[in-house]
């Protein structure tokens, strides 16, 4: 499951109850609920299905509460279905950092401001040095994952 998509959820949730004094409305939900049928994903139909009901509300604007817990249900079947049946193996940080170059067709200059130097972030894209805690963070918020991609499991 896109990270990006459950941190959009949780902060929609945050916002809907910090910036309006909305009372949680069971009836709007219970309707949202029967719209979208949510249960255990069991096969690929259900996963594509509950997606396109996530990216419908990941893209829009005000979501009411409803519809913020509503995007929080769903992205949790999604993220358990995800990890039960694609699993991704814990990779170096070297490796996850080139994997979000690749899919964002980023160089390593463009990771410079992140890294440091040109020759700091030669070293860590290339598993020659470990990214510091500082520059984890850095990298986390520049892929908008969390830091928990670039840390080293040994």
């Amino acid at each position: 499951m896109n990270a990006t998509v459950t941190k959009k959820s949780n902060k929609a949730i945050e916002k809907a109850t910090k910036t309006r004094t909305l009372r949680f409305n069971r009836r709007k939900y219970a309707d949202l609920l029967v719209e979208a049928l949510p249960a255990a994903i069991i096969n690929d139909e259900e996963l594509e299905r509950f997606t396109a009901i996530v990216d419908k509300l990941a893209v829009k604007k005000d979501l009411s509460l409803e519809e913020s817990r509503l995007l929080d249900l769903l992205s949790t079947l999604i993220e358990v279905y995800e990890d039960e049946r694609y699993p991704i193996p814990d990779a170096p940080p070297h490796v996850m950092i080139q994997g979000f170059m690749q899919d964002r067709g980023l160089r390593n200059k463009d990771l410079e401001p992140v890294l440091g130097s040109s020759g700091v972030t030669s070293e860590v894209i290339s598993g020659k040095r470990k990214p510091s805690k500082r520059q984890v963070k850095k990298l986390a918020s520049f892929f908008g994952v969390s830091p928990e991609f670039f840390v080293s499991i040994d």
